[in-house]
């Protein structure tokens, strides 16, 4: 299952345009608007179409409050120069999702031998309603809906994006259901390319990511993975921030058969990583803007440095390295009025450097969405 959030700039007064930068009173306003139909300001709010600032609404105290808390906010973490980008005016948004994601392994020795897996394509699909910074949907395992893959597997994300920072939130785990490619120098006897199916893979990881853009400003990550603004002019940014990761992966290559099992490359036959990353990291992401307000794409690379710290179950025990990973993601957006498209694709890679061996493994997935903003 997965869930996304997201902050955004509605206008409060129906009459102006919601890119417009005019300043008008609300006595003004009130006196060009129509009138509310009922007393009772969850009515009005609601007849509004939830523009929470319209001048027509009179709030309770704590109601209020809680609109001037969220106007606070609003301004300072979600403020931007609005010849670069503005919001799309429109609080709801319905979104059609199609998650698609797979998992890499790769052992690589120092006889310049490998040994490569790759997980089947899990597919999740589903619905989701979102209303300003709150979504709230469902997602269904596809691949049973089809009979295939049979993986036992899950995953859940949340995501927070805003002008000033982003945060991610991810937990997945899977077990079996991979492919091994290349062992060694094995040679499978029917000269084919190698693709064994191998149910002694186990991993689960928890993920959270927290970030920072420097142009801020200029530059929404919002445009391209939310589509709750208009990026009007191509612009890019510094990235900032701090990863946590958390892995459990077991490889249990006793499982093979004894004809691939003699070409084993390495000491074991069973390899167990469990490890902690303290990371931080340093990128850039760029928004190319092709039409304004139709055709987006951008591209945003993240790669991190810091502290691994491995336990005392994993193959080779207890042991403190240097950590490096890398994060990539690039979406294409289309806008049409009220309806959107997008295709993203994200990479998430993970290195473990051990005595004689180096592990690497990675998430890869492709993200299809279709929705209307009212």
């Amino acid at each position: 299952m997965a869930h996304g959030a997201e902050t955004e700039n509605y206008t409060s007064i129906p009459a102006i345009s919601p890119d417009s930068c005019e300043t008008v009173s609300a006595v003004a306003a009130v006196d060009t608007l129509p009138p509310l139909e009922g007393k009772n300001w969850v009515y009005r709010l609601f007849n509004s179409g939830f523009r929470i600032n319209d001048p027509r609404i009179r709030y309770p105290k704590f109601a209020q409050f809680c609109v001037d808390v969220y106007n606070w906010g609003d301004r300072t973490f979600n403020s931007y120069d609005p010849d670069y980008v503005v919001g799309t005016g429109k609080n709801w948004k319905i979104i059609g999702k199609s998650y698609n994601w797979a998992q890499s392994y790769m052992l690589t020795f120092s006889k310049n031998t490998s040994i490569r897996m790759i997980s089947d394509v899990y597919s999740d699909v589903g619905a989701h309603l979102c209303f300003m910074a709150v979504s709230v949907g469902y997602d269904f395992n596809a691949n049973e809906f089809i009979g295939e893959p049979v993986s036992n597997r899950t995953n859940f994300e949340f995501n927070f994006t805003c002008a000033l920072f982003a945060a991610n939130y991810q937990r997945s785990s899977t077990k079996g259901g991979a492919h091994v490619t290349k062992f060694g120098k094995f040679k499978p006897s029917y000269n084919k390319e190698l693709n064994f199916s191998f149910d002694g893979v186990n991993q689960e990881s928890t993920v959270v990511d927290v970030y920072y853009f420097f142009n801020h400003r200029k530059y929404s990550q919002a445009a391209a993975y939310c589509y709750s603004k208009y990026q009007l002019k191509s612009a890019g940014s510094v990235i900032a921030g701090f990863n946590y990761t958390h892995q459990q992966i077991g490889l249990d290559f006793s499982m093979l058969p004894a004809d691939m099992l003699a070409y084993l490359p390495g000491d074991y036959d069973h390899y167990n990583f469990r490890y902690t990353d303290y990371d931080l990291m340093v990128g850039y992401a760029y928004n190319c803007v092709m039409k304004p307000r139709k055709w987006l794409f951008n591209i945003t690379v993240l790669p991190s440095i810091g502290y691994k710290h491995s336990y005392e179950d994993s193959t080779e025990g207890r042991k403190d390295m240097f950590s490096t990973n890398i994060k990539a993601m690039t979406s294409f957006v289309f806008n049409h009025r009220s309806l959107f498209a997008s295709m993203s694709v994200r990479f998430d890679g993970r290195a473990y450097y051990g005595d004689g061996y180096t592990f690497f493994n990675s998430n890869e997935s492709v993200t299809f969405q279709i929705g209307v903003r009212f």
